[in-house]
């Protein structure tokens, strides 16, 4: 079995943007996970992880979401998490990862609340 995941990321000077497109579950994760570890090795100070494309997220994509955390906090980057469909807020919220992780409607709504320039 194969799932579809389409990952764009685009750099900024201070901070880059991940956004991820159709499902990150058990097959696909791995593909998210190779292009996010680097960055948090980079010592980037900060990731927006753009999910408002993403229709389907299992524990998989999540332990990869909590893992990229982990990493960016021991050198005290920022690590936000945006766009929230309905069913990925909900595995957040049944999770209790919503008060864990940093989120926020969009990378628009970073910018205005000058937490990304």
């Amino acid at each position: 079995m194969t799932s579809t995941l389409e990952i764009e990321i685009n750099r900024n000077q201070n901070y880059v943007v991940i956004s991820l497109c159709g499902e990150v579950d058990l097959y696909s994760s791995p593909k998210f996970r190779k292009q996010l570890i680097p960055l948090t090795q980079a010592k980037l100070p900060t990731i927006v992880i753009d999910l408002s494309k993403v229709s389907y997220m299992d524990s998989s994509g999540v332990a990869t979401l909590v893992e990229g955390l982990q990493l960016i906090e021991k050198y005290k980057g920022n690590f936000y998490i945006t766009g929230l469909t309905p069913m990925v807020r909900e595995v957040f919220e049944l999770s209790r990862l919503d008060s864990v992780f940093s989120i926020h409607e969009s990378v628009e709504q970073l910018q205005r609340n000058q937490l990304i320039p």
